[in-house]
């Protein structure tokens, strides 16, 4: 017996509605699982408590955290050699994994042969999963490989819950081959966090991870 229009229909409406878990467990099959940011999660187990019980918190949104990862590279000699300028930005991009912007000079400096509006320097900031990322690197990867290294000094504070530390070379990022080096620079990274002392700020840093030199081993 011939089939109806309707049963045609309702037989390709099954066959439809038959396919659709298999794409959808084919997606599902393709779905990488999200990775926890182990930094993160330090902080809100072990570090906040530990704050909260130093520093007499009542409540534990007034504990401070890190806010922000700026790092500023001034490319000096890209007065007399512009494509200076791309380079940092590769190494910049390969370290932070982040695009960073050019900054360009705001005035004209004849003594330094510098003119207005020319680019002389690379700057990028790191937020959320990235800026956790980074941190992680630089206190396991990055610090063990500086040269002659002693401990980051406690007086690079701005008074404000800021902290500043200096890199010398930027090979010590695993990121950057030496091979392909031509030109050592160095890089500023700062620390903004959201502490409203210095010796609040000093701690979360210390908690992370943060290798500072103790006072008694200054003496």
């Amino acid at each position: 017996m011939a089939k109806t229009k309707q049963d045609r229909q309702k037989e390709s409406d099954t066959k439809k509605k038959g396919s659709e878990p298999k794409e959808k467990k084919d997606k599902e099959a393709f779905t990488e699982p999200k990775v926890p940011i182990r930094l993160l999660s330090q902080y809100r187990e072990k570090i906040v408590p530990e704050l909260k019980k130093k520093f007499n918190y009542k409540n534990v949104m007034e504990a401070p955290k890190l806010q922000k990862i700026s790092i500023n590279v001034g490319v000096g000699a890209a007065t007399q050699d512009a494509k200076l300028i791309d380079t940092t930005v590769k190494e910049i991009e390969a370290i932070t994994g982040q695009k960073p912007s050019v900054v360009k000079a705001k005035k004209s400096v004849s003594n330094f042969k510098l003119r207005e509006g020319v680019n002389i320097g690379v700057r990028v900031t790191l937020r959320n999963a990235r800026m956790y990322e980074f941190l992680d690197k630089f206190i396991n990867i990055s610090i063990p490989r500086i040269r002659d290294f002693r401990g980051l000094s406690d007086k690079s504070f701005d008074g404000r819950g800021n902290y500043t530390v200096g890199v010398k070379e930027q090979i010590i990022f695993p990121e950057i081959n030496v091979d392909n080096v031509n030109r050592i620079s160095g890089m500023d990274i700062t620390f903004v966090t959201s502490a409203k002392t210095d010796e609040e700020s000093f701690e979360l840093l210390k908690q992370f991870g943060l290798p500072f030199i103790s006072r008694q081993s200054k003496n």
